[in-house]
């Protein structure tokens, strides 16, 4: 009987288990002036220059807003260069060479919390703008929009599930560092003067239940609680974290604004935590190097360190005779490359290197194995004739746009067939 798969191999257990490896010190940053979100850029810094961390040396462009990029150390503006970022695409990066000081720009300076707690909501969405804060669990949407908003919210939800294999940048976060995203919660809450603040996680981390639980001892005049969900795949996604930790029902397509509640990533709300005490833009992340063709490590970097160097730190690729597939993010929703010149960035976490396996595409057997484990309930095998066919009627009336890209078609199907591929295809077809 097939039924719909909600439990998939996870991979983390060992993962968690690595020792964490501080590498700061890139001899060279790179910087994309480009990004999924912001099709076009520019520099504001010249070649030569000397710049300093934290300091604005260009813009990012989107389609309703601007984001600025950050040099993370300090040091000489030496040239530009094309690498690959974190979605896959070779963009233009600016390069700095670090001169090892990491010399603070005038910007950075700290606040009491006397003068937070008189921070008003358009000052917290002026220090979230200024700072280029984007939504770290993959998305990038400005941070400085989603607090911007008008309507009444009364829960600010930290999603901490991290529900996709390989993944454990959050997990690390939370169990290093939770008090800093307690703190961003609050500030979140202070800003559109939310009165609960709920961080879900997975109910199998009882470790890191327990760590959350004892660190909000110490805040105990706010309303904040750790709420344990579901392991299943895709708990993580937004809609499913919502209403397995607040009861509240999202529909798809709806923003949860209009239902009282702003879901942030806890990495996103450390990072705020940076930005309003500190001033700092995300200058660190964590990020990890997993799969059967590499030696894997766990490391702390800066933003815009080669990854290359990172592999090398690691212990190189295993089985070198053997091709690779690389994969930047999650095995269910990453984005595959074609080669490693890549670059950390905002939203790196993971390079999962596997040794290539070539398995042949056999016919659908009409199984439905797709259909009974999709959680926005499309018909991915449909859609993937309706693609074939050309045929964007009959793609609208399949809502393909419904998709997540949680990558569970393909994961279940036994004919190996690329669905979650196919999804995104129909979306392109749609959208040209």
């Amino acid at each position: 009987m097939i039924t719909k798969t909600r439990i998939i191999p996870d991979g983390k257990n060992v993962l968690k288990k690595l020792p964490l490896i501080h590498y700061l010190e890139a001899p060279y940053l790179y910087y994309p002036i480009t990004n999924q979100r912001c099709p076009e850029g520019e520099t504001c810094v010249v070649f030569g220059q000397f710049v300093k961390v934290g300091e604005v040396i260009g813009t990012r462009k989107g389609a309703f807003f601007e984001q600025p990029i950050h040099a993370t150390v300090s040091g000489e503006v030496v040239g530009h260069e094309m690498k690959f970022d974190a979605s896959g695409k070779r963009v233009n990066c600016m390069i700095v060479k670090n001169d090892f000081k990491y010399e603070l720009h005038e910007s950075i300076q700290s606040r009491t919390d006397e003068e937070i707690k008189r921070l008003t909501k358009s000052d917290f969405v002026e220090i979230s703008k200024q700072a280029g804060l984007v939504g770290l669990g993959g998305s990038a949407f400005p941070t400085y929009i989603k607090l911007n908003t008008k309507n009444k919210i009364d829960i600010i939800l930290a999603n901490g599930v991290e529900c996709e294999p390989k993944l454990i940048s959050d997990y690390e976060l939370m169990m290093d560092h939770p008090d800093e995203l307690i703190k961003g919660l609050i500030y979140s809450m202070q800003a559109v003067e939310a009165k609960t603040g709920i961080i879900a996680v997975k109910k199998k981390y009882n470790e890191l239940v327990e760590r959350l639980r004892f660190a909000l001892n110490s805040y105990s005049e706010y309303d904040i609680k750790v709420v344990a969900v579901g392991n299943y795949y895709p708990q993580g996604w937004e809609l499913e974290a919502i209403k397995s930790a607040t009861g509240i029902t999202v529909p798809q397509g709806k923003l949860p604004a209009d239902f009282g509640i702003i879901p942030f990533n806890v990495s996103t709300l450390q990072s705020l935590y940076h930005a309003v005490k500190f001033n700092l833009p995300v200058l660190e992340r964590y990020f990890v190097i997993s799969g059967d063709g590499v030696v894997n490590k766990s490391f702390k970097v800066r933003i815009g360190t080669p990854i290359q160097s990172l592999i090398d730190l690691a212990g190189g690729y295993v089985d070198q005779m053997i091709p690779k597939t690389l994969i930047m993010g999650g095995p269910m929703m990453g984005s595959n490359v074609t080669n490693d010149d890549i670059v950390t960035t905002h939203t790196a976490t993971s390079l999962i290197v596997q040794n290539t396996v070539l398995l042949d595409e056999d016919p659908c057997i009409h199984c439905a194995s797709c259909v009974y484990s999709c959680p926005v309930e499309i018909q991915p095998v449909q859609i993937m004739n309706a693609i074939k066919a050309e045929d964007k009627d009959f793609l609208k009336t399949l809502s393909v746009n419904k998709c997540i890209e949680c990558g569970l078609c393909s994961f279940v199907c036994p004919s190996k067939i690329h669905l979650t591929d196919y999804m995104r295809q129909g979306k392109r077809m749609l959208r040209g």
